[in-house]
């Protein structure tokens, strides 16, 4: 019966007019005790008929001050710092027109009676702003309390972080009604924390808290994580800590996501992995590519993709005299040009941006292109990338990333372009796929180039997170609709990096680069892709292989189980940024290279896939075919 009324009222809300009564009645009240309080409950000393006509005016009032401020609309079970931030507001200004009303009273020799005294008017608002916020936060634990009788799934959770943020969370938690949290203990790393308690709740070292013993005697479910600029690193290991002790871990949103200013439970969300494969934010030193770029005209081939528009919205941050966004994909480029409108700090850069639909393998047309804008700097991000689609289509990636390449390199030339850079990968280093080895002959290409007007600079780096076709969004699809989770083998690893990180360090590069270079990023640690798998299947609050199945399915056509970022004989020497080496490579004659690419050419007209990838192989000796019907054609 009390389980159906609790049910039942819990749909319903009490009216915002019964709540103004009732703070009326508690103004009323308020003034009363002030009066016995301010004459120490002595009666004799009180004039009943005079209280009574000030209390009227009083409440008089304190309606216009409500009705100014509207304090009284909140719902009482959800009251928060907001509510009682009205009633401190509501209080305060009432207070202030009673003083100016005794001041006004008294300058023009009014009736006296509307005279109270100021220590009476100071005791009545502590006492009303007391009582009202006093009166919500008592409704809403009541309500808290006996809707939490009745809910059978109990949730012990330890909190990472004893601050205001852990303190916000631990109410949040006690507040939910779906799910009774029970908080266990806090962890902390300040020293004088430790073995205190906060709430009668205590705060421990992560040492005595996060063990198998402690988890399981204390049968705890979740770690929430409640520190909002935890360095990447220590999140990291926190997380993994968590994971080991198959705990589901949890992280508080940043404050500005917190709805009205207060935290929920159903806010707190589960870690991305992209989080665990965070490094320290990256420096550049942004006063180079502004010199470079500010007051220029910026041409970015491919720039509606995942890493063509990161450049974009970095470029626009430089204010670049033109950009122009040059992409075959129609729709993409729609949806960054409809970002950029909408975007309130490039909305005034949005007549200096152009949009085109254009195929860089069309040299007529990117000619026309060049006559038209006359860019100062090329970044071109344009390229098939995908390893197994490419295997398949040689053509396709001989023309866009070889041809389609030659066709701006060149027209760079004719323009006199002061800069080109190119987005390369780090699957051109010892290349076992067509794509890798695409990529690389065009590396050769634009090096062997050279110019007193252009410079050419190469960038090479590794898988970034989030990227089109990248395994972790395929990964997330996966689990979602309940598996199984499929990756190619057990063993392989892969270079990881966020697109902005990339990014930005692709506009570093350009900007150091003098021509003939080729730059590579420090990408960090390799990342085995099975652990990654297993990792986003906990992270989700599942388990591997039991919840969600792991099946490897074998290496795709051209794809090797490591990835390199430099060949064998070639070096690195640092650079100004430690975050980016120079490879020191000896660049090919530029009439060899005209000679392998006319060669080329005319295998293309031949339409044979096995004269053309048996042609790349002499142009990139290195290239040895893996797991692919191409491997017969190595030596």
């Amino acid at each position: 019966m009390i389980k159906f009324l609790v049910k039942f009222f819990a749909q319903r809300f009490l009216s915002c007019w019964v709540v103004l009564i009732f703070d009326i009645l508690t103004i009323s009240l308020s003034f009363v005790i002030s009066y016995f309080l301010r004459y120490n409950f002595n009666n004799l000393l009180i004039n009943t008929e005079e209280v009574k006509i000030q209390s009227v005016f009083i409440v008089s009032i304190y309606l216009l001050s409500f009705a100014i401020i509207k304090p009284f609309r909140g719902i009482l079970r959800h009251s928060g710092f907001y509510d009682a931030f009205l009633i401190l507001k509501a209080t305060l200004l009432a207070s202030i027109l009673l003083i100016v009303s005794n001041i006004v009273s008294t300058s023009f020799d009014l009736d006296k009676i509307y005279i109270i005294p100021y220590s009476i008017l100071v005791i009545q608002f502590l006492l009303s702003m007391s009582v009202l916020i006093g009166s919500r936060v008592v409704a809403k634990l009541i309500y808290i309390r006996i809707s939490r009788q009745f809910i059978t799934s109990k949730v012990p959770v330890i909190i990472y972080g004893a601050g205001d943020a852990g303190m916000l969370t631990k109410n949040a938690l006690i507040k939910d009604v779906v799910y009774k949290y029970e908080v266990v203990a806090y962890i902390d790393d300040n020293t004088s924390k430790i073995n205190k308690r906060l709430e009668g709740i205590p705060v421990y070292h992560q040492k005595k808290v996060l063990n198998f013993s402690f988890i399981k005697d204390h049968e705890i479910k979740q770690l929430i994580i409640a520190i909002q600029d935890l360095n990447p690193e220590k999140k990291k290991k926190i997380v993994e800590k968590g994971l080991e002790l198959d705990l589901q871990v949890k992280v508080v949103p940043a404050i500005n996501l917190w709805i009205d200013g207060e935290l929920s439970s159903h806010q707190l969300r589960n870690v991305k992995i992209e989080e665990l494969l965070e490094r320290e934010t990256i420096e550049i030193e942004s006063i180079n590519i502004e010199r470079e770029l500010k007051n220029k005209i910026v041409l970015v081939t491919g720039g509606a993709g995942s890493i063509g528009s990161e450049i974009v919205r970095q470029v626009l941050t430089y204010n670049p005299k033109r950009l122009i966004i040059l992409d075959q994909a129609e729709s993409p480029i729609y949806d960054l040009q409809f970002e950029i409108k909408n975007n309130q700090n490039f909305k005034n850069l949005l007549n200096r941006t152009e949009f085109i639909i254009a195929n860089i393998k069309d040299k007529f047309r990117m000619d026309g292109v060049f006559d038209l804008y006359r860019p100062d700097i090329i970044y071109h991000a344009a390229a098939y990338k995908h390893v197994p689609l490419m295997e398949e289509n040689p053509y396709e990636a001989l023309m866009a990333n070889i041809f389609g390449t030659k066709n701006i390199a060149d027209l760079a030339l004719k323009y006199s372009v002061e800069k080109f850079v190119m987005i390369s990968t780090d699957k051109a280093v010892n290349p076992t796929n067509i794509m890798g080895a695409s990529k690389r002959i065009a590396e050769i290409y634009t090096q062997s180039l050279r110019s007193t007007s252009t410079q050419f600079i190469t960038t090479r780096f590794g898988n970034v997170l989030g990227s089109n076709g990248s395994v972790i969004p395929l990964f997330r699809k996966q689990i979602q609709s309940g598996g199984p989770v499929t990756l190619t083998h057990k063993d392989i690893t892969r270079y990881f990096m966020t697109i902005p990180e990339a990014c930005s360090l692709v506009l570093e590069a350009g900007a150091m680069g003098k021509g003939g270079e080729i730059f590579v990023f420090d990408m960090g640690k390799p990342v085995k892709i099975y652990e990654m798998a297993m990792k986003m299947i906990k992270l989700s609050g599942l388990i591997p292989d039991k919840d969600i199945k792991i099946i490897e399915t074998g290496l795709r056509p051209g794809e090797k189980l490591y990835e390199e970022l430099l060949t064998d004989s070639e070096k690195t020497l640092p650079t100004h940024h430690p975050k980016i080496m120079r490879a020191k490579v000896d660049s090919q004659d530029k009439a060899l290279v005209d000679k392998y690419l006319h060669e080329l050419s005319e295998i293309i007209i031949e339409n044979d896939d096995f004269k053309l990838v048996d042609k790349m192989k002499t142009i990139v000796p290195e290239f040895k075919s893996n797991n692919s019907i191409f491997k017969k054609l190595d030596h």
